[in-house]
């Protein structure tokens, strides 16, 4: 793996020339509330929130946290709406899913900060956690503290650089998470054995010139041989910009739905896919 990955990160991690910089920036979504959290020390970070169409007095919800990649970092509060918003806004999903749908953005440096590709090697040290990923842990409290939602069915979700935070807080928080799903993302595979007890739901294209599919591999392989909940999809002949096609996989947002807490024994059965674009 490590010849594959000399390369892994230079565009994601080291941000010089950012993965989605062409991503259009979506119209202003309406149904996105426009909002801003500041921790203690007055660190602050823009976010986006999406709630239930109908809050029942007595009922939660689920919580989605949503990471986008590195072309969507900045402060201006809509960029990182530009992949994925609109799958919880549909008025179907959003019947059928009613939840706290949440997209924070990160400023012009990464989620997870100096980050070499080393680290996603087995045996490397894990890094310290980056003060984007602190501000995320700190709206996720506020968020479960002013909202009625339910807090065994906490998913979070991310694209590339935002696929790599993923795996970097389930493993350092997982007990918050009931499932994760990374989208051509990566790890140290060895840190995964402290998530066992998450769900996962994991993505990544076949063609990936970025970030190297094996990543996603290992990661599977690691998890299910650890006795977790996971499914991978690989999409054959697809790079990168795996997203879409994870986005329409017809059982995405079934699967995360329906995933809680759960005790080590209440194992689900596993799926391996790959798929000809």
């Amino acid at each position: 793996m490590k010849n594959t990955t000399t390369t892994i990160l230079s565009i994601i991690i080291l941000t010089i020339l950012p993965i989605t910089t062409f991503a259009q920036v979506p119209l202003l979504n309406q149904e996105y509330a426009v909002c801003k959290f500041t921790d203690s020390h007055n660190n602050t970070m823009p976010y986006r929130m999406l709630s239930p169409q109908h809050i029942r007095q007595g009922e939660t919800y689920p919580l989605v946290l949503f990471l986008h990649g590195s072309g969507e970092r900045g402060n201006d509060n809509k960029k990182q709406l530009a992949h994925g918003a609109s799958i919880f806004t549909n008025p179907v999903n959003a019947d059928k899913f009613p939840a706290f749908v949440v997209f924070p953005q990160c400023k012009e440096r990464a989620w997870t900060e100096k980050i070499e590709d080393r680290i996603f090697m087995p045996g490397a040290e894990t890094p310290e956690e980056s003060l984007s990923e602190e501000l995320v842990m700190g709206l996720v409290k506020e968020l479960i503290k002013n909202n009625p939602i339910d807090t065994n069915r906490i998913y979070i979700v991310g694209i590339s650089m935002g696929g790599i935070a993923t795996y970097d807080l389930v493993c350092r928080y997982p007990d918050i998470f009931a499932a994760a799903v990374p989208i051509c993302g990566a790890v140290n595979p060895e840190r995964l054995l402290d998530a066992k007890n998450v769900k996962f739901m994991i993505f990544h294209g076949g063609m990936d010139d970025e970030i190297p599919v094996v990543c996603s591999r290992e990661a599977y392989k690691t998890l299910n041989s650890a006795g977790a909940t996971v499914d991978y999809i690989e999409f054959a002949g697809v790079g990168h910009d795996c997203w879409t096609s994870a986005f329409n996989y017809p059982t995405f947002l079934p699967w995360l739905f329906s995933q809680t807490k759960a005790s080590p024994d209440e194992r689900q059965g596993n799926t391996l896919t790959y798929l000809n674009e």
